[in-house]
């Protein structure tokens, strides 16, 4: 679970996310939520072009049965222990930038497979150091990265992750050291 401070999109003295169920119990949303989003990701995800839009449209494609706010970028600060991730006021502007980078590196096509693990990796660690919503980032940015991929030709076998090695190569990867996560493409691709 996330830390915040006055965090209004929480139920009043709780941690529990307000959601379109009214659901308090944490377990009880947790397992809705996981339910709707695995649903929704055997859907065909939104098009686009790979932009902030397509994000974010991503995101509300994922979350809006559980959500209000889905596919709206948080303006709250969060952080995960001692990690804090990117100040909510920043967020327009580091996303902006993020996907500016993307289009400029043409959505890392034309690449051999040793040029994307890397690059894939560093926009991966940028995208998730940004942490744009209140919840549900993890997952709108593995599918946005598999579309990714496969717009490059490296579908990413996803059935290949495994989950508490992936989350500890992009906690390091926030924390500065993308080689762990390099790795951990190398292997997906």
């Amino acid at each position: 679970m996330y830390d915040s401070i006055d965090d209004h999109y929480c139920y009043a003295g709780t941690t529990v996310l307000k959601n379109r169920r009214n659901l308090r119990k944490r377990e009880v949303l947790d397992q809705f939520e996981l339910a709707i989003t695995t649903q929704r990701a055997t859907e065909p995800l939104p098009l686009g072009k790979l932009n902030e839009l397509h994000y974010k449209r991503i995101h509300r494609h994922l979350f809006r049965d559980v959500y209000a706010w889905a596919g709206e970028y948080r303006d709250v600060r969060i952080s995960k222990g001692d990690s804090p991730f990117c100040y909510p006021e920043y967020i327009p502007g580091e996303m902006t930038k993020l996907f500016a980078r993307l289009q400029r590196d043409n959505n890392l096509t034309g690449l051999s497979a040793e040029q994307f693990a890397p690059k894939a990796a560093s926009f991966l660690a940028n995208l998730n150091s940004i942490h744009a919503f209140r919840d549900g980032n993890g997952r709108s940015q593995m599918a946005f990265m598999n579309l990714l991929a496969i717009r490059a030709g490296y579908p990413l076998r996803l059935t290949k992750i495994v989950a508490k090695e992936f989350l500890a190569a992009t906690i390091r990867a926030h924390q500065g050291d993308e080689r762990w996560l390099v790795e951990q493409f190398n292997r997906l691709l």
